[in-house]
């Protein structure tokens, strides 16, 4: 028998609220020990930087290894130049489609380059960017940080936040998605007494601008995936699905004392975030990402990982 709905938020709500301090829980085991799921809730898809050094080396067959092992979504980090990993946009949608895979996202730093403060207009590079993205079959074009000059003072900040609905909306008459994808500095950083990350949810449009939580990055900078859930409900489009281990004190990634690792190896409760997310944060694409690998082939991770998720109801 699946998990009803009362039970899970009383189990998972409940630890949330107790401690929100991640206490190693039981791996395995039945689907609803994993969070089980009630419903069939999609596919979850990979973020190719997992397997960066792969694409970079034999892109069609790392491309061609993921589709055999069942990966029907991925999310590029890959586009430079008007290429996707060499390739134009619809050469490499072409190259996915063969193999069965559609491109659901991608990840493109949003900056000066893309904005004319003097004129208050995008520039040339940002709408190649937007065409390239749906050309390619992109549903989502996120940017995974704000420019330092963008967030050196409050009202600076909220000065191109407001750039932000603007691209949100530039992109929605394209038949985009604009997102943002978090890092570890906007649980690190305040202003005004308000943390970043909570200005960056509040200040930008939900109609606009879709958010991609990346719960290893908040979780190795102190922030709780399910508290924001709980807080902000309905306003994570994406999820960044990643489990997080401890390491020495400024030994991981991007300076934490933390790295990720194969879903369910680590310290955070991956299934009770997933399952909040699919029921209480309005996500609908679950991106798998590992960048750290304790010596395992990255392409055996995403094979272990596509399994994990299976088990969570992610066929």
């Amino acid at each position: 028998m699946s998990m009803s709905r009362k039970r899970f938020l009383a189990t998972s709500f409940t630890a949330m609220a107790a401690s929100l301090g991640y206490p190693r829980i039981v791996r395995g085991g039945s689907d609803n020990e994993m969070g089980g799921s009630e419903k069939k809730k999609g596919e979850a898809g990979l973020q190719l930087y997992s397997v960066g050094a792969d694409m970079n080396n034999d892109t069609p067959g790392t491309l061609q290894k993921l589709a055999e092992m069942g990966w029907r979504k991925v999310e590029h980090a890959g586009y430079w130049k008007r290429k996707f990993y060499g390739y134009s946009a619809a050469e490499f949608k072409k190259l996915l489609a063969g193999l069965g895979i559609s491109m659901v996202s991608g990840h493109v730093f949003i900056g000066p380059d893309h904005w004319d403060d003097s004129r208050g207009e995008f520039t040339d590079e940002w709408k190649y960017t937007v065409e390239d993205a749906v050309n390619a079959g992109q549903l989502y074009l996120v940017t995974p940080s704000i420019a330092d000059g963008w967030r050196k003072d409050y009202d600076t900040l909220l000065r191109y936040l407001e750039v932000f609905n603007h691209f949100g909306d530039y992109c929605r008459k394209s038949g985009l998605t604009f997102g943002y994808h978090n890092h570890n500095m906007e649980f690190e950083t305040s202003f005004n007494g308000i943390l970043l990350y909570d200005i960056i949810l509040q200040k930008t449009d939900p109609a606009l601008v879709a958010q991609q939580m990346d719960i290893g990055n908040m979780y190795g900078a102190g922030g709780h995936p399910l508290e924001f859930l709980m807080k902000y409900p309905g306003r994570f489009r994406l999820l960044h699905v990643r489990d997080e281990i401890k390491v020495a004190s400024g030994q991981g990634e991007r300076g934490k004392a933390y790295e990720s690792t194969a879903l369910g190896k680590g310290v955070m409760p991956v299934g009770e975030i997933v399952n909040a997310a699919f029921r209480k944060g309005g996500t609908m694409e679950f991106i798998v990402e590992q960048e750290s690998f304790q010596g395992k082939p990255t392409i055996e991770a995403a094979r272990e990982n596509l399994g994990f998720m299976k088990q969570l109801g992610f066929l």
